[in-house]
């Protein structure tokens, strides 16, 4: 009895013990960054931002800084990881470039809004799809128009963004980004377009286009990523392909990179480092 009587003391001592002790202990959430919710006129929806805003961001001063845009970048799907990369890149330890805002767009239809125009979709079956598989689509230059005409004004003037953009896309958003650079290439400074879908159309991105409808008064920056080709030759052949023509073209920096250890699945974390790195080569501590 008396060894119960004394487990008990014990027992509640240490419960009192541990409770005092923990008064002192607060959680608080752990915050990357902000959500926004902007009504486009171009898509007829309300589109979901997800924003980074830099370390010592500060609204009531006079810095601006440029702006990286995510075509995947809803919180469930890149813009998390893809923040991550740019806040290590940026540290000030690291410095390869300057501090940015991350801007996330989260997708409500990818398949309609990263896709053009085409008369069928015969096409599609060669690639393993069904056409029953696109319900919707075609409908990129609505999204371009977004892009352009809303949501680049909105963050230069909500966020102090500067005129240096960066554009992201995989697959089926490379596809788009590939659209923009070759139809609307003053919209971005840098490209970053991993494993793009350019089979769309039966490849017609791929077909020549005059020079007039692709200079821009600047030189721009391009990275090209695929993955193994074993996944799937027609999108590797596809992406050296388009390598191959924008480096005959004037203005361009194109940095083609071949994966061989990623999949389709896999890429987009290890191919947006390595583009950093190849657009910006050195370290504050390199330079």
């Amino acid at each position: 009895m008396k060894r119960l009587m004394l487990l008990g003391l014990l027992t509640i001592t240490f419960f009192l013990t541990y409770g005092q002790k923990n008064k002192s202990i607060k959680s608080s959430p752990l915050v990357l960054g902000r959500i926004d919710k902007l009504y486009s006129k171009a898509l007829k929806e309300t589109r979901t931002l997800s924003i980074y805003l830099p370390e010592g961001y500060n609204a009531k001063d006079t810095v601006h800084y440029p702006v990286i845009y995510v075509l995947d970048g809803g919180v469930e799907e890149d813009f998390i990881h893809i923040t991550g990369i740019v806040r290590y890149n940026t540290q000030a330890w690291i410095a390869r470039f300057p501090k940015s805002i991350v801007v996330g767009i989260e997708n409500t239809n990818r398949k309609r809004d990263f896709t053009f125009s085409v008369p069928d979709l015969d096409f599609v079956a060669k690639m393993g799809f069904k056409k029953e598989q696109f319900p919707a689509y075609g409908g990129s230059a609505h999204y371009i128009a977004f892009l352009e005409q809303e949501l680049q004004p909105y963050i230069t003037q909500k966020y102090k963004g500067t005129r240096s953009r960066t554009v992201i896309g995989e697959s089926l958003a490379g596809l788009l980004a590939t659209e923009i650079l070759l139809k609307h290439r003053h919209l971005f400074d840098h490209y970053i377009i991993i494993a793009p879908s350019l089979w769309w159309g039966s490849e017609s991105l791929l077909k020549p286009v005059s020079t007039s409808a692709v200079l821009a008064p600047k030189p721009v920056s391009v990275y090209i990523g695929a993955c193994a080709k074993e996944e799937e030759e027609t999108m590797y052949q596809d992406a050296l392909t388009l390598s191959n023509m924008l480096k005959e073209q004037q203005n361009l920096n194109v940095y083609f990179d071949y994966l061989p250890e990623e999949i389709h699945a896999t890429i987009i974390h290890q191919a947006t480092y390595n583009a950093f790195k190849l657009f910006y080569p050195k370290t504050i501590y390199q330079k």
